[in-house]
């Protein structure tokens, strides 16, 4: 058995687990509170505004629907968000039904995380935006009893947080587009939402305008295995790091010839949900993007990193367009992973929480406990 094969046989495969949460309404008339012994879990819709249209292969869009969530727990207040971007295929009104149906009473012990997590996946399939929000929040709640933040509960090192991506995508207009790519200036790469048939030209405009170092997102857009080898080749003459879901998550053995021959490193995005499909990335992806509202929230999300280290894969951090709490939950986890993309705050024009800050292009995780964030208002 060589090496590859030992890692993937050997590594951890730990289960789910959900942890309890309160929460306290943003004074909306549609919020809703269920209650649950000492914890009381709320939440209401958020509609996330995009400072620029989304333009990427599959869809154009200029707002994410969200829904935002507390919990209360004895005058402790834990903060957790859903977001919703299309390819998810969950709305605010799926997200509040399973919100709707959990019932934390029966856990005295917030810190019961493993019996929590298994009865968040127990009330319904899929969900997992929702069930992020509910993992977020608790583990906010955890970290504020235990008065640390979570990098420091995990051990790890802020030091090495890794610069994060700022992402633009196509814009018709060259003046617009010139104006995304300027706000580009303080990160130290920026991530190229591809797939559209403006790829090259896209480059182009921005290489007329800067020699920062790029990463591609072709969100599936690229279905000829030769045309994909051939663009991959072309980026790494252009100073790219690497190349996110190049082709439909369907094409696995088209996406493992493209590994075989590419330059660059490929990246697994909408092929990778959840912790079984890790092992299943090693098959045709030399890494993996792990994403928040993807992974059920923080606890597999960890979980996912960690097997993903131990079958020798890259390990990238996105994120949603989402506000700063998200954001700032995923950046707990920035100081394990090679690659982040931690962006979603600063994509919009109507974030409520300070949390996650960019300092010379590079992640800094608050100090504060739990998941580090505090609402602006």
């Amino acid at each position: 058995m060589n090496r590859r094969n030992f890692l993937r046989t050997s590594a951890l495969g730990a289960a789910l687990a959900v942890t309890p949460i309160s929460f306290s309404a943003f004074g909306s008339a549609t919020r809703k509170t269920v209650k649950s012994g000492r914890m009381r879990l709320s939440f209401e819709p958020y509609e996330l505004k995009l400072k620029h249209a989304f333009n990427l292969a599959k869809n154009q869009r200029t707002t994410t629907p969200g829904v935002q969530v507390r919990i209360d727990l004895d005058g402790i207040t834990g903060y957790g968000e859903a977001s919703m971007p299309p390819y998810l295929g969950e709305n605010v009104e799926s997200v509040m039904s399973f919100l709707s149906k959990v019932d934390l009473s029966q856990f005295a012990d917030p810190f019961r995380v493993k019996d929590i997590h298994e009865y968040i996946e127990s009330i319904a399939p899929n969900n997992r935006a929702a069930k992020a929000s509910v993992d977020i929040a608790l583990h906010d709640v955890l970290g504020k009893i235990m008065n640390q933040p979570w990098y420091k509960i995990w051990g790890l090192n802020p030091d090495k947080a890794p610069n994060t991506s700022y992402t633009i995508s196509y814009n018709a207009d060259p003046k617009e587009q010139a104006a995304e790519i300027a706000e580009c200036e303080p990160f130290k790469i920026v991530k190229v939402k591809m797939g559209l048939g403006h790829d090259k030209e896209l480059v182009n405009a921005l290489r007329a305008q800067s020699d920062v170092r790029i990463c591609v997102d072709a969100n599936q857009g690229w279905s000829n295995k030769e045309e994909a080898l051939e663009m991959c080749h072309w980026l790494a003459e252009r100073n790219c790091a690497f190349v996110e879901q190049p082709m439909p998550k369907e094409m696995i053995e088209e996406t493992a010839w493209l590994r075989e021959r590419s330059p660059l490193p490929l990246i697994a995005d909408e092929f990778l949900q959840r912790l079984p499909d890790v092992r299943r990335a090693a098959e045709a992806y030399d890494g993996i993007n792990i994403k928040l509202m993807k992974s059920t929230g923080l606890h597999e999300a960890h979980q996912m990193a960690e097997l993903a280290r131990a079958l020798g894969m890259k390990v990238m951090l996105g994120c949603m367009t989402e506000t700063s709490c998200a954001v700032t939950a995923a950046a707990q986890l920035s100081p394990m992973v090679d690659w982040a993309d931690l962006d979603g705050n600063l994509l919009i024009s109507n974030d409520i929480f300070d949390g996650i800050k960019i300092v010379d292009g590079k992640v800094t995780i608050p100090d504060r406990p739990g998941i580090g964030v505090k609402p602006l208002a």
